[in-house]
Order: C-alpha cells, then structure tokens, then sequence
C-alpha cells in the first residue's frame, strides 16, 4: 500500500506545470551554509524523538556545473528550473520516555541513534521546486547516540540516559527523499505584507524510513519569495536549506501541517536483518509546526515549535519538539 502510495505522489510532482525558461529565477553566485538543532527540552520534554543537528551546505546556482543541469533537467525537476547541489551531515537520537530504567520498558520506543551524510540536487522556479536526497549513514551504537546525548546531559547538569545499552543493533542505512514544493504567494494585503501557502508531497525509501507524506505550509509576513519555509530535518514540514533573499530585512510567521502513511520505521520496527526491540508502529503519523522566520541580508533565522502524533500503538503522549536554525549567505 505504501509503495503505492509513494509511487503516486511522485508521479503527482513530476506532472507539475512546466516553468517557462522566460520565468526562471536568476542566477545566485552566493551559496548557504545552514544549521540545524532540534530537541525536545525546547519544548519542555524529554521523550521520544530528543535531539537532532544537521550541517548542510548548498551551492550558488550560477553557472551551474554540466552535470548538474543535465540531471535536474530530468522530469522528476521543474522544466527551466534553476540547479543547486548540497551536501548535509547529521544525527538523530530516539530514546523511550522513562530514560531512568537501565532495562527499558519493552512497550517503550527503543533506543537509537543515527549518522548520515547526504548530499541534494535541487531545481527550482519561482513557484516550484524539486528536489532528491540520497541519506547514507548508520544506525546503532556507531551512531554515538549514547555518547552526544549523555555527554550534554553532564555538561548541563542533567541526569544521564541509563537504557543505552538496549539500543538497536549497529546497520547501514540509506534513504532516498524526493520532494516536490509549490509556492503560491498573494499580492500584499498591507504595505509589503503578504500571504503565501506552500503545499509538498515527499517520498522516502529506504531501509531506515519509508513513507509517503503530504503537507500544506501557510506563511505572513515579507520576503515570501527568499526560500520555500525553513529548512528542517526529516521527517517534517521541510523548506529549502537555501535562500536567496533581495537584498533587506524581513520576516514571515509560518503554521504548517503534515501527514505520512509509514510502511518502514527502524527506529520503531527494529533492526532489518537482526532481533533487536521493536514496538508496533503506526501507519498514519500527522505533525502540526508553527513559528517565525527573520531574513537578513547576510542570514536567515528561523524557529519552529512541533507537535506529533502517536508513532506507535502503545505511546502515551504525543512527541513535542523545538527548532532552531541558522543560515549563511558566502
């Protein structure tokens, strides 16, 4: 069924109107460094998804190499979009909501963690962009979980996770991410105030995360056009690692809303090739985001608050979580 379902949404984005060439956004010789840090302690919990950082880098669109513009020329691209390439690396740490029992409770989300490297090819026109993400990494102790979460735990005076001992078992993971944004933006209500709505499907396959997911993200504010919302990690509401703002200062307010149908989850079904903890894990997933983006001529600044539904059948609260990202222009 997910597979059926993923399938379909990527041929929805791949029968995207075509841009004119006339239309496409100009060249940028400027490329983003991004910053990425998610945890729940933004939020005032501690459970569940708990912490995530990813560093990603995205190219200028000027003069783009020739194999940049003969892959995103492809039909899975806007027709005369504008090509970028990026690079990202990053880690996610999952672990149950009682952290002090050394045996965690096996109905509890088990421990894990996750460390990838990815790199993006991008096109996009000014009201569409595509894009695909290749993520390999590892899940297990190997991804340094126990070791990032607990070392931050003393450095803030903390108690520690004691359940580390329990997580799954090291295991190559790959994902493959294609996605598919639409940017429609009205004229300004008020002064150079508008509003802008931001709908995207996503796809992920992979042994680590498979889903099919849909999302509407609507923005107020200014500068609308210097990016497609703010750039998070996966699985969520995501925008553009990249932005290419006009010059001034401005800001947008953003509320957005996601659903998955899921077919694969590791950090809830376990390991793929190896008995490790498992809970049984929920087939639709939905997340509500909101928060507010300030663009500067030489950065960009965003903060997100999220909510999530349950993941898996015997979870008793929903997942919250805050973001903070930090985007430069070179």
């Amino acid at each position: 069924m997910t597979l059926r379902i993923c399938a379909a949404a990527l041929v929805f984005a791949a029968a995207a109107a075509p841009a004119r060439a006339e239309d496409r956004v100009p060249g940028d010789h400027l490329g983003t460094w991004s910053f990425t840090y998610e945890n729940d302690l933004l939020a005032g919990t501690d459970r569940y998804y708990t912490s995530g950082f990813q560093f990603a880098w995205r190219s200028s669109s000027y003069d783009p190499p020739a194999w940049l513009a003969a892959v995103t020329s492809s039909a899975l691209f806007p027709e005369g979009g504008t090509p970028r390439w990026g690079l990202a690396f990053g880690q996610n740490i999952f672990t149950p909501a009682d952290t002090a029992r050394r045996d965690p409770d096996p109905r509890d989300r088990p421990y894990a963690g996750w460390l990838y490297g990815a790199i993006n090819l991008a096109s996009y026109t000014p009201t569409t962009y595509g894009s695909i993400e290749l993520q390999l990494g590892v899940v297990g102790p190997s991804a340094l979980g126990e070791q990032t979460q607990n070392n931050v735990h003393d450095l803030l005076n903390i108690d520690r996770a004691y359940g580390w001992d329990r997580q799954l078992k090291d295991e190559p993971g790959v994902n493959l991410i294609l996605t598919r944004q639409w940017r429609y933006n009205t004229d300004p209500v008020w002064d150079d105030i508008a509003i802008g709505i931001v709908p995207t499907l996503t796809a992920s396959l992979g042994n680590v995360q498979t889903y099919g997911a849909a999302g509407l993200m609507v923005r107020f504010g200014n500068e609308l056009q210097a990016d497609f919302g703010p750039p998070r990690m996966r699985p969520s509401v995501a925008g553009s690692a990249f932005y290419q703002p006009d010059g001034r200062w401005g800001w947008y307010v953003f509320g957005g809303l996601e659903g998955r149908v899921v077919g694969r989850d590791i950090f809830l079904d376990g390991n793929t090739w190896r008995d490790s903890r498992s809970v049984d894990r929920e087939v639709f997933v939905g997340d509500a985001s909101a928060g507010v983006a300030i663009i500067m001529p030489f950065a960009r600044l965003t903060v997100t608050y999220t909510a999530r539904s349950r993941e898996f059948e015997t979870q008793r609260n929903t997942a919250q979580y805050g973001s903070i990202s930090l985007s430069f222009r070179y």
